[in-house]
């Protein structure tokens, strides 16, 4: 023990003493840290991910699903999207560079290198479908397997620079979380998590390019033709506004398919026409704050229409 501690010591004072060893050794902890393999995973975008996709969960069946399933299910799902958002880092790193909102991220810093990160989504992404298809179901890992090429595949490497309707078409990936729980409980698509589904799908649109009206020379810099961009900003206003409107038709559905009950239709109709009075405000007022509130107001909208469905289903009221 003496020994071990003596060598050590050395190798400590050898170490303090030599600049440019510690400085490596410094750069490879560094380079080692969870909270940057953490940031590649967009943390922030898996939490409302893994909120959906648990309402799914929850509404498959009448009281609380198996635990294993919702376990396994949760943690499968989440290890995918965070494979997907590494892959994104990693195929987007040189436009992020170029972007004051992704400059920041650990690739564009030189805080990772390349090979780092898609060893490391490759392997979180392998740990995520084995988990499905031997604690879930194949159908489950299948999906999951679709949605995360969609994302990381599909709409980074193709869609996301080829139309400006990238988004919308991109979207589904987006809104297949809710899917994908609902199929880790039962192993079957029923109809109203396709419901779920739809309500995302229409979601995106105006949730994004609200950003994107923020931020439209940034993504013109790095030439991706995302609808401010290549139709206009008064152009996508107005998409907002229809999309908006498409979506509280679109909210309203549970109630009217008998999914959903007097609660959340309540939620769905205030929650909708707040989105849309955002659209008119952004119509009214054309500056990039307002276009942000939007935004931040989207987020919530999801959130919160989700919890209203979660609300609905455990405590029904009806006027009978």
């Amino acid at each position: 023990m003496s020994l071990i501690f003596k060598g050590s010591l050395l190798f400590y004072i050898f170490i303090e003493s030599n600049e440019s060893i510690r400085k490596r050794m410094t750069n490879k902890f560094n380079a080692l840290s969870w909270k940057k393999y953490l940031a590649l995973c967009k943390p922030k975008v898996v939490a409302l991910i893994m909120f959906t996709a648990i309402v799914g969960m929850l509404l498959a069946v009448p009281g609380l699903p198996p635990a294993a399933n919702f376990f396994y299910g949760i943690t499968g799902i989440a290890l995918a999207a965070s494979s997907a958002a590494a892959i994104n880092h990693f195929l987007d790193q040189k436009a992020d560079a170029e972007m004051a909102r992704t400059k920041n991220r650990p690739l564009p810093r030189g805080e990772l290198s390349s090979r780092h990160v898609l060893v490391f989504a490759c392997a979180i992404g392998a740990i995520a479908m084995a988990i499905l298809v031997i604690k879930v179901n194949i159908l489950t890992a299948f999906l999951t397997f679709l949605s995360l090429i969609g994302y990381a595949i599909i709409y980074t490497v193709y869609l996301k620079k080829m139309t400006p309707q990238n988004i919308v078409i991109g979207g589904a990936a987006g809104a297949a979380p809710p899917v994908l729980g609902w199929t880790a409980v039962t192993g079957t698509v029923h109809p109203h998590a396709l419901l779920l589904f739809l309500i995302i799908f229409v979601w995106t649109p105006p949730h994004f390019w609200a950003l994107a009206i923020a931020r439209r020379e940034e993504y013109a810099k790095v030439e991706i033709p995302m609808l401010p961009v290549t139709h206009g900003v008064e152009f996508t206003r107005l998409q907002i506004l229809l999309y908006t409107i498409l979506l509280q038709i679109t909210a309203v559905l549970p109630y009217l398919t008998g999914m959903s009950g007097l609660i959340y239709l309540f939620f769905a109709l205030i929650l909708s026409f707040g989105f849309i009075y955002y659209a008119v405000k952004m119509m009214r007022k054309k500056d990039n704050k307002t276009a942000m509130q939007t935004f931040g107001y989207s987020i919530i909208y999801l959130m919160l229409i989700f919890a209203a469905l979660l609300v609905d289903h455990y405590f029904p009221y009806s006027l009978s």
